[in-house]
């Protein structure tokens, strides 16, 4: 599946989602973030919660460096990631501190430095935490894990990247 078509069924989950409730928000957020080794910056959108305010949909896209060695140097080349999931969250103490789980696919845009392949695709999973200061802002951290079978093919030694376990903290804002 290529970005592109990635994009297209995000757009959709998109437009279903908020028509949902008024009532029920969505949110855009912001991440820094660590698959294995490889450092990240994202961006995600998460639809209205349904079935009873406990299960959403979430799309994500981050940029992340692989570190790898090359003529007897250390370089950081970007790779990209596309995350469709579906999350459910409940709340611990009133609406201020929620915990969640979530899983869905992944799709790797390799770096054409260090890979051969123009895509990869595997999953995730991962639990989150929620901490929200009011009612339209958040921090949160998120811990779990990536497989995507990813190898730096180009590289002598063949790194894997985008694989292992993933760590995010950032914060988001209810639209």
């Amino acid at each position: 599946m290529t970005i592109s078509k990635i994009s297209v069924v995000a757009l959709l989950i998109i437009n279903t989602c908020s028509t949902l409730s008024a009532q029920n928000k969505a949110s855009l957020g912001f991440n820094i973030g660590q698959n294995k080794s490889d450092f990240g910056l994202g961006v995600h959108f998460i639809s209205p919660y349904f079935a009873k305010k406990t299960l959403a949909f979430k799309v994500a896209t981050n940029i992340q460096w692989l570190e790898y060695f090359s003529n007897n140097q250390t370089v950081w080349s970007p790779y990209g990631t596309v995350q469709i999931g579906l999350r459910g969250k409940q709340p611990v103490i009133d609406d201020k501190i929620f915990i969640y789980g979530e899983g869905g696919s992944v799709l790797v845009k390799p770096n054409s430095n260090f890979s051969g392949r123009k895509s990869v695709f595997g999953g995730y999973g991962l639990f989150g935490f929620e901490f929200f200061t009011n009612d339209k802002f958040c921090y949160y951290l998120e811990l779990g894990g990536i497989g995507t079978g990813a190898i730096a093919d180009n590289v002598s030694y063949k790194p894997i990247y985008s694989n292992g376990f993933s760590t995010n903290v950032g914060f988001r804002i209810k639209l």
